[in-house]
């Protein structure tokens, strides 16, 4: 007879002091993410109205080659198609955490209402402070997404917070902030409602430098934390008691894991505005891709990036002169996967 596979590798430090289990499957779908990553970025750097070649690509980032060659490729598609992984990969992440947090595949930071604290927060310094710098908008993003977060975990607080209340309380949040938004933009002069309607609906068009290098700064700091909360929340995912009784501090774990997911949200919508679906999807995605139980937060942050980058470039190709917004694109593929899903349902007779 034989001995079943372990599916698993087990990475060992010296003397033992540190082991690492990293499951074959979900290893293997990273890789493959991280390569269909790099495809998305070497397309979006070849394609354009103005067409660049391979060996011109190159010798562009190399700092070489003709003036237009290096000014689209460096200043024009380089910073816009990063930004769209760094962004994704944001969203994936606090996707993941929240879904694993609540135990609902609905507890996404859209749907609970962090993206829409941040929103408002950022909207604030636009229209009544009319602030539209980097620093301000990214302060008034953190303010308002963690002002909501604080409030929604003390809404949805009774001797314990579970994920199907913090769901509802959230969704509840979400409708009254939407309902803040809207009373904001009717207020505003006329250029600065227009410009942040536009704002809101969540583009990489004009995209710099800048918000390459404050998503790479937030990225290295938060997604090493976040990583750390994978077995910390798969825990947690066995409920309460049970987490408790492991030996875990459900409430450290879960204010950590609320303060990361709201600087990754934040961090995205200062770059790129609030852009809807991916942290909705990516993790359910990742989760049907590596066959995981867990939050799986590696594969989701691949996927993340994946699926905003494919949907940045679709737009830019499908619509060259519109130049169609990244959020348009990822709502009208999440209403497509969406469907999908509820097909799924039926034929299994769940719906």
């Amino acid at each position: 007879m034989k001995a079943p596979v372990n599916p698993q590798w087990t990475v060992r430090g010296r003397r033992d002091r540190v082991s690492l289990r990293v499951r074959r499957r979900a290893a293997f779908v990273a890789c493959a993410l991280a390569a269909l990553c790099l495809v998305v970025l070497l397309a979006s750097l070849l394609t354009g109205q103005f067409s660049i070649s391979v060996p011109g690509v190159l010798r562009a980032l190399a700092g070489e080659g003709t003036l237009q060659q290096r000014y689209f490729v460096n200043d024009v598609r380089l910073p816009r198609v990063l930004t769209a992984l760094l962004v994704g990969a944001a969203l994936g992440t606090s996707g993941a955490i929240f879904q694993s947090l609540s135990g609902n595949p609905l507890g996404s930071p859209d749907i609970i209402g962090f993206n829409g604290g941040a929103t408002a927060g950022a909207l604030v310094c636009i229209i009544v402070l009319h602030d539209s710098s980097l620093l301000v908008t990214g302060s008034g993003a953190v303010a308002g997404g963690a002002a909501v977060a604080v409030l929604v975990y003390l809404l949805a607080y009774r001797a314990e917070v579970t994920g199907y209340r913090l769901v509802l309380v959230g969704v509840g949040m979400n409708a009254l902030l939407g309902a803040g938004i809207a009373y904001l933009l009717s207020r505003a002069e006329l250029t600065d409602s227009l410009n942040a309607q536009i704002w809101m609906v969540g583009s990489l068009n004009g995209r710099s430098w800048d918000e390459v290098w404050i998503l790479l700064v937030v990225l290295a700091l938060v997604l090493p934390a976040a990583m750390a909360l994978s077995r910390p929340l798969l825990t947690l995912e066995l409920g309460s008691d049970s987490a408790v009784s492991l030996g875990l501090s459900v409430h450290s774990v879960r204010r950590w894991a609320i303060a990361l997911s709201v600087l990754l949200s934040a961090a995205s919508i200062v770059a790129a505005g609030p852009i809807s679906f991916v942290a909705l999807a990516a993790p359910q995605i990742a989760k049907r891709l590596a066959r995981s139980v867990g939050p799986s937060l590696v594969v989701s942050t691949l996927t993340g990036s994946c699926l905003l980058a494919i949907a940045d470039l679709v737009s830019q190709r499908v619509f060259p002169a519109a130049q169609m917004p990244a959020g348009i694109a990822t709502i009208v593929l999440g209403g497509l996967y969406l469907g999908w899903l509820l097909l799924g349902e039926l034929r299994r007779g769940r719906a």
